[in-house]
Parts: structure tokens; sequence; C-alpha cells
């Protein structure tokens, strides 16, 4: 069993270099609006944080995290939003300060669980190391957002190849939550990470493949950007139809962003 503390650390690192980005902002900057339609930056450290309590919830007390999934299954257009519009609201040093509670909380939770368990989620149950890379993933999209509304270029680290990870091993999700057929072959990925080491996922010799920057790659399965701006390349039809409805994140299709001519 490998050891999950790797991913651990990079998701306290990936929170910290965030947690930098808005710590010393003004009132009127966490205001601001951010790329996701209706969200503030305060409402995308507010959903961080809500969902740090829930992910800790179902890491320390199952039961009562299954009362969550009950009220996510009762409202699931609205749920989400729900979640962090209470936090929203709160002042920038409360919701700051909520925020740091929180993850801290889980970090140290999901380093004291056993070796092997397995957590209740809104999909299937998960290992503390798939946990811990969700909210990293969650980390980074939702900072991506937050520089994108205060105008800052952040530099990519290696700490993406989770995200490619969840990102690759979603793809039968996105077929599915579209009510598409699965492909049934594997396809070839391979991008390059920030440090320049490729990363491959997938049969060698696989006819149908994708390619391009981990950044990139990225920015797509999180829909963050639109494929039209990325280096992201497919070959195959399939695996171009995987670049239209790629999503690394559970849930119903997201609505991604339009192309930046088009926004313009």
């Amino acid at each position: 069993m490998a050891d999950p503390t790797p991913v651990f650390d990079d998701l306290r690192e990936e929170s910290e270099e965030l947690d930098r980005l808005v710590a010393g902002l003004s009132a009127e900057q966490w205001g601001l609006s951010t790329p996701a339609a209706g969200w503030t930056v305060a409402h995308q450290i507010a959903h961080l944080a809500w969902t740090d309590r829930s992910a800790l919830l179902a890491v320390t007390d199952p039961d009562g995290f299954h009362a969550l999934v009950e009220q996510a299954l009762a409202a699931p257009g609205s749920f989400v939003d729900q979640g962090a519009e209470e936090d929203a609201r709160l002042p920038p040093d409360e919701l700051l300060a909520r925020w740091r509670k929180g993850r801290a909380a889980l970090d140290s939770a999901l380093r004291a669980a056993p070796p092997g368990a397995r957590f209740p989620w809104y999909g299937p149950p998960m290992s503390g190391a798939s946990m811990a890379t969700g909210r990293l993933m969650e980390t980074w999209a939702h900072g991506q957002d937050v520089a994108d509304a205060l105008g800052v270029v952040r530099t990519p680290t290696d700490r993406l190849r989770h995200v490619v990870r969840i990102g690759v091993r979603a793809r039968d999700f996105a077929f599915g939550a579209r009510g598409l057929p699965v492909p049934g072959e594997e396809f070839r990925v391979e991008v390059r990470g920030p440090s320049g080491e490729l990363w491959t996922y997938g049969p060698e010799d696989a006819p149908q493949r994708v390619t391009g920057p981990a950044l990139d790659f990225c920015l797509l399965v999180t829909q963050r950007s639109h494929r039209a701006d990325l280096a992201v390349r497919a070959e195959g039809p399939d695996a171009d139809r995987w670049l239209d409805i790629a999503q690394a994140f559970a849930g119903p299709p997201g609505a991604g962003r339009a192309p930046k001519e088009a926004a313009g």
C-alpha cells in the first residue's frame, strides 16, 4: 500500500499557496466576481471551507455524513451553492479563520486514519489518499477562479499531477454523466508537467491519444478554460469527444467556460 503522506503534504502546500493569495485582500477584493457565475472570491473560499468540513465529517463521523448525502439528494441542483452561501456572508477574517481551522482539522484526521481506511463520499467510498487528492483538485480549481478574479497568473507546480490523475480516471464518468456510451478502449494520455517531466497514462500503443501541457489539461478537466484556448490535442473520435466533455469533478456536467474570443 502506497504511503499517502506525499499527497497530504501536497494538499497542505496547495492550500497554503491559495491562503497567501487571499490573506491580504481588502473587503472589496473579497467581493470581486470570479469567472464562476454568481460567485465572488468569498464564495470560492467559502465553498472550500464547507467542503473541507464535509470531508472531515466523512472521516470522523460517517453516520453524520450520511445525513449530508440525504440533503444533497434532496436538492442536487442547489446543495453546493447553499453550502457555501452562509460562510460567504462572514466577514473576511472570520471566513479565512474558518477555512484554516477546517482544513487543518481535516489534515490531522487524514493523517491519523488507519492505513487502508475508506470513507463515504457523495460518490463511491474513498481512501484517505483519494480524499486528499479530490480536495487538492478542488483547491487548485477554485484557486484558479480566485487568481482570475484578481488578475494574478500563478506559477504551476508538479502538484498538478494529482489533478491530471483525477481527470484521466474520471473519463468514463464524464461520458456517463451525459448519457453517452463509454469508449470500450483506454486512451493514451501524455502531458508534460511544469518541471518538464512527461506524465503518461494508458497503453503506449493505444490508437486514441490526448497530449499537451499538464496545466492546460488541468484547466480543461476542471472546466476553467475552453478547449479552444488550450494546447491539448486529441487523436481519434472518442478522444476528441472527451475533450469537449471532460470533467474531473463529481456531480452533473458543468456549464464550462466560453472561448476567450467568444467571451470578449
